[in-house]
């Protein structure tokens, strides 16, 4: 590989991590052809993006992506394909369900939204991680339970909450 083709490698790996805000670091050594072609048929189905590279070119594109990803760093050891989507669980999904039937993909390492999560250790977690659009709902529903047992105590006790004011008006 020359200087021209690994630039080209390190320029593209830069605008997928800059146009992504999560992304996996794998290890998908010693695995067959048709399970390598496998994982990709699975990953295009799933909307990620999947690219395997040295690890000196993929330090050098997070480098060139202007964030502070040297927590990541560690990590590039070995054989790395990086999974880029823009769903925070989808690869995390998919390399638990391909695990089902292999021990590989293991995850090296994963960025979402500014945090890293290193190890395999940490699949579960993110398997489970929920989307910003299901906290800001979470959070709406127990904001709005309190407002509603009040409004709803309200309405019920209209009649009564009326009668207490005005007993009270009469003794002052």
């Amino acid at each position: 590989m020359n200087r021209e083709e690994k630039q080209e490698i390190v320029q593209a790996l830069t605008e997928q991590i800059k146009a992504h805000s999560n992304f996996y670091i794998t290890d998908t050594a010693n695995l067959t052809v048709a399970k390598i072609n496998s994982i990709r048929r699975k990953c295009f189905e799933n909307g990620i993006t999947i690219q395997v590279a040295k690890n000196t070119l993929i330090q050098k594109a997070m480098e060139a992506a202007g964030g502070d990803y040297a927590e990541l760093y560690d990590v590039l050891k070995g054989s790395s394909t990086i999974m880029f989507s823009d769903k925070a669980t989808a690869p995390a999904k998919l390399i638990k369900e391909l695990r089902r039937t292999s021990d590989k993909p293991v995850l090296k390492a994963a960025y979402i939204d500014t945090a890293f999560f290193i190890g395999d250790n940490q699949l579960d977690a993110l398997v489970n991680l929920k989307s910003k659009e299901q906290l800001i709902g979470e959070i709406i529903g127990l904001l709005q339970s309190p407002a509603k047992n009040v409004i709803s105590g309200l309405k019920s006790g209209g009649g009564k909450l009326a009668g207490i004011v005005k007993t009270l008006q009469e003794r002052g």
